[in-house]
């Protein structure tokens, strides 16, 4: 039998992710290192989890992904967008909770631009009265 391969691609802010999901059991590999060393810090590793976790497929696969784009947060969010796509394209059983998580949903909130005139996107100048 052959291990079935599925790829996915997730963006978030700046960030593209794309993701590669394989019928075998192994670990999560981003840019050629373990997820471990590719976000040290644990919220952004749970983050990038909680697809596997919401379908209870946590170890069934082996994920492998590249990032780039945006920082450390949007990067993570992106990743976890390739990979609950992916995992719905696999395994169609998985939709329904995935959904209602809202992990299929791509956050489509990004940096407002900077306006001529003003300080940055909202703030102004300050007012002089004299």
């Amino acid at each position: 039998m052959a291990v079935v391969t599925q790829y996915a691609t997730g963006r978030r802010k700046c960030a593209v992710a794309r993701a590669w999901v394989t019928g075998t059991e192994g670990d999560i590999t981003v840019n050629d290192k373990p997820l471990e060393k590719a976000f040290p810090r644990l919220t952004l590793r749970q983050i990038i989890q909680l697809p596997l976790e919401m379908a209870g497929l946590m170890g069934k696969y082996s994920i492998s992904a590249t990032v780039y784009g945006g920082g450390p947060t949007g990067q993570a969010g992106a990743l976890r967008h390739a990979i609950a796509r992916a995992l719905v394209a696999m395994t169609p059983a998985t939709r329904g909770p995935l959904k209602k998580e809202g992990l299929l949903t791509r956050d489509s909130r990004v940096k407002e631009r900077k306006k001529y005139g003003q300080k940055g996107a909202r703030k102004r100048f300050q007012y002089s009265k004299r």
